[in-house]
């Protein structure tokens, strides 16, 4: 079964500005999603690895990328195509309390 990355952007301010019951019915779609096999994961803080021409390592803290909200978390999740995909996403905690999912198909 095709697999997919995804990744919840998202905040404080937005999770909690969001209704308790909403909140809570995207935490039982994350359990669903659990249940089904998906891996989720909270993010923490990235740390970059660089190794040009493989002539040594360098690493730094802090994210390669910059968005307007903060990586909240990850999930590799199993879906028929990339419709389904999306909408086993569309009510999780990202999505719903005013923050983004990404979803990137694994080829």
């Amino acid at each position: 079964m095709p697999q997919f990355l995804t990744i919840g952007y998202g905040d404080s301010v937005g999770y909690d500005r969001t209704s308790p019951e909403v909140r809570d019915a995207a935490h039982e779609q994350d359990a669903r999603l659990v249940a089904e096999g998906a891996i989720i994961g909270i993010a923490g803080n990235p740390v970059l690895v660089r190794n040009p021409d493989a002539d040594g390592v360098s690493t730094e803290t802090g994210p390669f990328m910059s968005a307007d909200l903060p990586i909240a978390g990850f999930a590799l999740i199993e879906a028929d195509d990339l419709e389904e995909a999306i909408s086993k996403v569309s009510n999780v905690p990202c999505a719903v309390a005013h923050g983004v999912v990404e979803v990137w198909p694994l080829e």
